[in-house]
């Protein structure tokens, strides 16, 4: 077989100098000569002609060539798209892969499912009972494809090869390629009485219940794949697999991130002044969150193993917190005066009680001083 190294003006006979004309007639007349239908056992030399021809019909490869390069660098084929690998498939067949007639069983396709569950089930897993409409495999014929007492027949058009030879001409003569047999599909065998069920196929569609166990960590686009459970293979082949995809639905108290858990607790000005206890109500039940005097709006809690298990190690997520301090915004007189009355104690009274960030402690730190000294 010529190499990158060979010479192949000397393989098509022809001089360095040689026009396409030329190239191709020197061809054309070895191709004849060599044609395996015709000369048998000169496979390799025919093999070696078509390259030398393929690289000497092509400017960018004869160029390399004529360089002392590698001329298959590059890739490309004939100028007309009909290149190397084209003549040697229609040959000695695709990438020399034997022929023959095609199974009937095959595998199955993979199916997917979307599931809906709340944080909850994400949280802490779940079992769920679902409905799954696929192919399985027909019990009438029990994925054979055949009526009761009948069996398939070899096919009388191909003989069982599952392919059919045509001869066609082409500029090297007498060209053989083969095509599936349109008769029986490629299989070589035809069904002569189908299945009444499942009309020769092997499959049904069907509608059945399955258990799915949902790990707890799950979140949106978390994919669990069970092994054999997908659509049934014609023939009677093995099933694919059954994917079933996570769809997480939003929770009106808790954002998630991740693992952790955010959230927002909003408490009075002057609870959050005072200090208080606020009770909240998380994912394992009633939890107290305590607020020291003198919380501040913005200001983050955070409650450790409180969030959402994690899928593929052990442990939880934390709970964050983030405090929103309310500002009344309708006080009665008696409210009205009992406020006053703090500022002025505070000396907060006057148009010049704004305060840069820096510059000192907030009005609400302030408002917990004051509480503290009495």
């Amino acid at each position: 077989m010529a190499g990158a190294d060979s010479d192949y003006y000397a393989v098509l006979g022809v001089g360095r100098d040689a026009t396409p004309d030329e190239v191709k007639k020197a061809y054309r007349r070895l191709a004849r000569s060599l044609h395996p239908d015709v000369n048998p056992g000169q496979e390799e030399r025919f093999k070696e002609v078509t390259k030398a021809y393929e690289v000497l019909s092509d400017p960018k490869k004869r160029e390399l060539h004529d360089l002392g390069g590698d001329p298959f660098s590059t890739g490309g084929g004939f100028g007309s798209g009909f290149g190397f690998s084209d003549i040697m498939d229609a040959f000695f067949g695709a990438g020399g892969a034997a022929r023959g007639p095609r199974p009937r069983q095959r595998r199955g396709q993979d199916a997917l499912i979307r599931v809906d569950i709340d944080l909850s089930e994400a949280t802490f897993g779940v079992t769920r009972e679902l409905q799954v409409d696929t192919a399985t495999t027909c019990p009438t014929c029990r994925g054979g494809g055949t009526a009761a007492g009948t069996s398939p027949r070899t096919c009388e058009v191909c003989q069982g090869r599952g392919e059919v030879q045509q001869v066609t001409r082409s500029f090297l003569g007498q060209v053989m390629t083969a095509r599936p047999c349109v008769a029986c599909q490629g299989f070589g065998t035809v069904i002569p009485q189908p299945c009444p069920d499942c009309g020769g196929d092997g499959r049904v569609r069907t509608r059945r219940g399955l258990k799915v166990k949902i790990p707890a960590g799950v979140d949106t686009g978390t994919r669990i794949q069970l092994a054999g459970e997908g659509e049934a293979g014609p023939g009677g082949g093995p099933p694919g697999d059954l994917y079933v995809e996570i769809v997480e639905r939003p929770h009106p108290t808790f954002r998630r991130q991740g693992d952790e858990l955010h959230c927002t607790v909003t408490v009075p000005m002057t609870a959050a002044a005072l200090g208080t206890t606020v009770t909240l109500e998380t994912l394992d039940g009633p939890h107290p969150v305590e607020l020291r005097p003198g919380a501040q709006p913005g200001q983050v809690i955070t409650l450790p193993d409180l969030g959402v298990t994690h899928l593929r190690r052990q442990g939880r997520g934390a709970l964050i917190v983030h405090l929103d301090v309310q500002t009344p915004t309708r006080l009665d007189a008696e409210q009205e005066d009992l406020l006053r009355k703090l500022a002025g104690l505070r000396g907060e009274e006057g148009p010049d009680v704004g305060q840069l960030a820096g510059e000192g402690q907030s009005f609400l730190g302030r408002l917990r001083d004051a509480f503290n000294q009495r």
